[in-house]
């Protein structure tokens, strides 16, 4: 036998051992098989809803099948392995298997399909087809595909990473084949990559604008009326208001009528009362000094150099003689040449 014949031969028998495994343990929620060759035999695995099922009382049921392997399909020292299936909804065959019967129970097809569909993917799964084909409602066949999530068609990734199950469903009209694939929770997609967060930059010595405007504000806020210590101080808005004495309440920048300021002295004990006494006759003798000095004189003040008519009155302004003459309202220095009645101008 050619090498290609071998091949063709080993696809036909795998083929036909899974049907056999799926009419003799459907009741037991039979899930697709895996076949091993090694040196010592045959491995295969099966995986089923109830493993209690498989291996039958004493082991009855799985001997059968195991002398059903070696005398009917030929398989070299076959061992059987059962597992149990935890999460039945991730399991392709196992709900092609029950799509299948609930389309032999006279379940709409679209109602059947989207309810497994949605099913499958509460599971977790990273995505699901589900494809219906044959006789549904009519004479003639038609296909109905439901898609969801994340599915690779082809490729080698289509095959080692989506699980196939295949199951058929006979009804009046004609056969209706039920096709399932599903992408498990955590399956490392190719292709897939991620996104690096950029590392934080290192703090600039030279402050930023909007560090700069907070530490401005914290420096008027830290300047408030509130954080000083003033008391009698309120704020209506954006205006601060306050009152002192006998006054109303009224804006901070309202301008306020001079007051005559009272030198108030401190007297302590160490200190007696004539002490202050000098000590306020001294502050308002410089007081009196350092004001301007502005004298006015009704009588007319002889100067050497200088002839003022009579009815003129004198003053002397910061040390200045200045005079007013009479019909006038202005005064001005008394050496300021005066022109007299014919002078040109």
């Amino acid at each position: 036998m050619g090498i290609e014949r071998k091949f063709v031969q080993d696809g036909l028998t795998k083929a036909r051992i899974n049907e056999y495994f799926t009419k003799q343990l459907e009741r037991a929620g039979y899930g697709g098989m895996v076949i091993n060759r090694t040196p010592m035999g045959t491995q295969i695995t099966l995986f089923a809803e109830k493993p209690g099922m498989v291996i039958g009382k004493g082991g009855k049921t799985i001997h059968r099948l195991t002398n059903d392997m070696s005398y009917v399909y030929n398989v070299d020292n076959p061992q059987i392995d059962v597992q149990e299936i935890k999460v039945p909804e991730l399991n392709a065959q196992m709900m092609a298997n029950r799509l299948a019967n609930a389309l032999e129970r006279g379940w709409y097809f679209r109602k059947a399909g989207y309810n497994m569909l949605r099913r499958i993917m509460d599971s977790g799964a990273l995505g699901c087809e589900i494809v219906l084909s044959g006789k549904f409602t009519g004479p003639r066949s038609k296909v109905s595909k439901m898609v969801e999530g994340y599915i690779k068609h082809a490729g080698k990734p289509a095959e080692e990473l989506v699980d196939t199950g295949f199951a058929t469903a006979v009804k009046k009209l004609g056969t209706i084949g039920c096709r399932v694939r599903i992408v498990q929770p955590g399956t490392e997609l190719p292709g897939k990559f991620y996104m690096l967060k950029d590392e934080k930059p290192a703090a600039s010595e030279t402050p930023e604008p909007e560090a700069k405007a907070k530490e401005g504000i914290k420096e008027v806020l830290e300047k408030t009326p509130e954080k000083s210590g003033m008391k009698n101080i309120r704020q209506v808005g954006s205006v601060w208001e306050h009152t002192h004495d006998d006054l109303d309440w009224h804006p901070m920048s309202v301008p306020h009528p001079a007051a005559t300021a009272v030198p108030v002295t401190e007297v302590t004990e160490e200190e007696p009362a004539a002490a202050v006494e000098a000590e306020s006759t001294v502050e308002a003798k410089t007081a009196v000094e350092a004001e301007p000095s502005m004298e006015t004189v009704d009588k007319p003040v002889q100067s050497p150099d200088i002839e003022l008519p009579e009815g003129e009155q004198t003053r002397i302004n910061d040390g200045l003689e200045e005079h007013k003459h009479e019909g006038y309202d202005y005064w001005h220095p008394s050496s300021r040449t005066h022109k007299t009645k014919g002078d040109e101008n």
